[in-house]
């Protein structure tokens, strides 16, 4: 078969765009591989055997021209449009990103915060109340369990993909993409919820009114989710805290004012933050598309369905992953659960809500992270010879050390702020006016080692998303969900129920293990994976 030098110089063209000036033969190859070259047509269309026979010639014929007419086409663009960091002043970038990025991430918790602040100082928030007896609690925290892990997978793929669109100043597809999975997500909880009370009828496990409260909290903390997660993608998270602060004032004024039921006026409430949230969204949308001049095309569903599947499943569930632990316990002693399926266990929660600070705290690590991550992995690759492309990997796993080694930081500061709240009469006690129970202080321990090392899996998880491997991930979670299960079960039955949060321990362990060791892996190659990704 007879070489074809036209084809040849405009696939070379492509690669050029896409990669510049390669650092090696295989980010050639992952170039073309993501262009859609097929090993199979490169004979027919190219004259040669194999993919890597085509991309070694690519290559060679690329590193033969003027490295001034190989910019791909960001580095085209003018040097105003493109400004960069200089090489030499990496530790003052790092310490700039590190001041913005881990407030930002704790800032963005603040909704968070808000509810923790509400509970302590007047017993209630948007979901909670500190008046509801054991089944009211098992009811409302069941649906909010629901509504989270219903509407993980939504809102994973909502943010990555309207988040393309956004970066890609595609406007219009990000508000259609945002307005589909919505709607998907609507339609996919109704499903689920439809077929737990058809169950529930047949087998009349718990009262009709029970599982319809776990509905309604499950659907309307489900949407909320679901109506708010664009805002990370078009970069208005400031507007989630106005919304839960709005609605949290609307829900104490409706308690402290009104005769309405405990139920009633958390779900108006929430109603608000929904309505609110697609209020501002509609108007930005509104004038934003205004001003978009480019083609108002729809993206293609299944091209959406097919590049995120493993971020759906991923979405969901990292949060089963979370919750396991909690049905395990709630569900071991016999005695207290012989009429139900499981009942809400007051001092196990109070222990894991404890010890879930510890993640919270680690969530802005994460956040600096990613952003420093990026930002130097664009830097190291414009800045990095050939020669010396082992070095590209090597450089970034350093900082990625330093990353891990900022969490064990954190998690020394956070542990000692929990001591001080536990043991001082200023922290717990004066906070929730009773003592705390010691089982929940074991639960805690063990709980905040668990969120420790899941943020750690977790931050992993961002890393290998940055660089589109999502599938090791998914594995790694699905193997940890079913250690953790299965240790959380053995255990609480065999020992005692609050030990089901073992299980939640060595499932962070693995989750960790196993994600930590596709990263050593990955550093080893980056500047393929990192092309293959981009």
């Amino acid at each position: 078969m007879p070489v074809n030098r036209k084809n040849i110089k405009a696939v070379e063209m492509q690669v050029i765009d896409k990669v510049g000036n390669p650092v090696s033969v295989m980010v050639v190859k992952a170039a073309l591989e993501s262009m859609g070259v097929r090993e199979k047509d490169v004979i027919v269309d190219y004259g040669y055997n194999t993919l890597m026979e085509l991309a070694e010639l690519v290559y060679q014929d690329i590193k033969q021209r003027d490295v001034k007419e190989v910019l791909n086409i960001n580095e085209r663009k003018p040097k105003n449009l493109n400004k960069s960091i200089p090489i030499s002043d990496y530790l003052w970038v790092k310490a700039k990103l590190f001041a913005k990025f881990y407030p930002l991430g704790i800032f963005h918790l603040m909704p968070v915060f808000i509810q923790i602040a509400s509970i302590i100082v007047y017993g209630y928030s948007l979901w909670t109340y500190m008046g509801f007896n054991i089944i009211q609690s098992t009811s409302v925290v069941f649906g909010v369990i629901l509504g989270i892990v219903l509407s993980g997978g939504y809102v994973q793929v909502l943010g990555r993909q309207a988040s393309f669109y956004w970066n890609h100043k595609e406007y219009y597809k990000t508000k259609i993409v945002t307005k589909r999975l919505v709607i998907s997500g609507i339609k996919g909880m109704t499903a689920v919820f439809a077929f737990l009370l058809i169950i529930n009828y047949v087998l009349g496990t718990y009262p009709t009114t029970f599982v319809l409260v776990t509905i309604c909290y499950g659907f309307l903390i489900g949407l909320l989710l679901l109506v708010m997660a664009p805002y990370h993608a078009i970069r208005q998270r400031w507007v989630i805290s106005v919304v839960i602060v709005v609605s949290s004032l609307f829900a104490l004024m409706l308690h402290f004012n009104t005769s309405f039921h405990i139920y009633i006026t958390q779900w108006l409430s929430i109603l608000l933050a929904i309505s609110l949230s697609q209020l501002y969204l509609y108007v930005f949308f509104k004038l934003k598309i205004t001003k978009d001049t480019s083609e108002n095309l729809k993206p293609r569903q299944l091209m959406v369905i097919y590049k995120n599947y493993p971020y759906f499943f991923y979405g969901i569930l990292i949060y089963v992953f979370i919750f396991i632990d909690r049905f395990l316990a709630w569900s071991a002693d016999i005695e207290l659960t012989y009429r139900y399926l499981f009942l809400y266990e007051k001092s196990y929660e109070i222990g894991m809500d404890l010890a879930i600070v510890v993640f919270f705290i680690l969530v802005g690590v994460m956040e600096y992270a990613i952003a420093s991550f990026t930002k130097f992995m664009d830097l190291k690759q414009r800045s990095i010879m050939v020669v010396d492309k082992h070095n590209f990997g090597k450089s970034l796993y350093e900082n990625y050390k330093k990353h891990v080694l900022i969490l064990f930081v954190m998690l020394l500061l956070v542990s000692m702020f929990l001591y001080c709240f536990i043991t001082n009469s200023w922290g717990y006690q004066t906070s929730f006016g009773e003592q705390i129970d010691v089982l929940s202080i074991r639960v805690c321990v063990i709980g905040g080692l668990g969120y420790f090392f899941l943020s750690w899996a977790m931050l992993n998880a961002l890393y290998l998303f940055t660089l589109n491997r999502p599938n090791e991930v998914l594995k790694a979670l699905i193997v940890s969900s079913i250690i953790n299960f299965t240790i959380g079960f053995f255990i609480s039955r065999w020992v005692s129920y609050e030990y089901s949060v073992v299980g939640m321990l060595i499932g962070s362990v693995v989750f960790m293990v196993y994600t930590t060791n596709h990263i050593k892996a990955y550093f080893k190659q980056l500047d393929f994976y990192y092309y293959a990704a981009y």
